[in-house]
């Protein structure tokens, strides 16, 4: 068995009224688990840096470019039984601005803003529902930590 660090996991948001809230998108009907709701993801390519991936993800799958980024202290992992690896993937977090334009890429079909709430809701796996939680407790509770995991873009 392998372990591999190839894919990035990125959680969009904007503040609305004090609140956060999460860009979500639901994957199209011809890609790997159609119609699963999910924050941008996607693979690290050869000698690209885990940061530099969340920025290009963003914009491919998004059209957008955050405003700031940050690192968030989780590691999302899974099994694939075809490979028989396990996948690490660094999780991120990114502000982009109240008045953005959303265009979604043929991976998703459909995107929405949604609270905290509603994210976990609707993301399929634990991990990533942790991760909403500790960018929730970072952004409303402790917001002088967050000087210390900011990615300078």
């Amino acid at each position: 068995m392998e372990i591999k660090l190839e894919m990035v996991e990125v959680h969009l948001f904007k503040i609305v009224d004090g609140d956060l809230k999460y860009l979500i998108l639901k994957r199209s009907e011809n890609e790997i688990f159609p119609g699963l709701w999910q924050m941008v993801t996607g693979k690290i390519e050869c000698g690209e840096k885990a940061y530099e991936t969340a920025i290009r993800e963003i914009k491919e799958e998004t059209g957008l470019i955050p405003k700031k980024l940050w690192v968030v202290p989780n590691i999302n992992s899974f099994y694939s039984q075809a490979d028989d690896c396990i996948s690490l993937l660094p999780v991120f977090a990114a502000q982009l601005s109240s008045s953005c334009s959303v265009k979604i890429s043929e991976e998703h079909c459909e995107y929405k803003w949604v609270s905290s709430k509603e994210a976990k809701k609707l993301f399929a796996w634990e991990g990533q529902r942790k991760s909403v939680d500790i960018i929730e407790n970072y952004f409303v509770k402790e917001k002088n930590f967050l000087d210390l995991v900011e990615v300078v873009l």
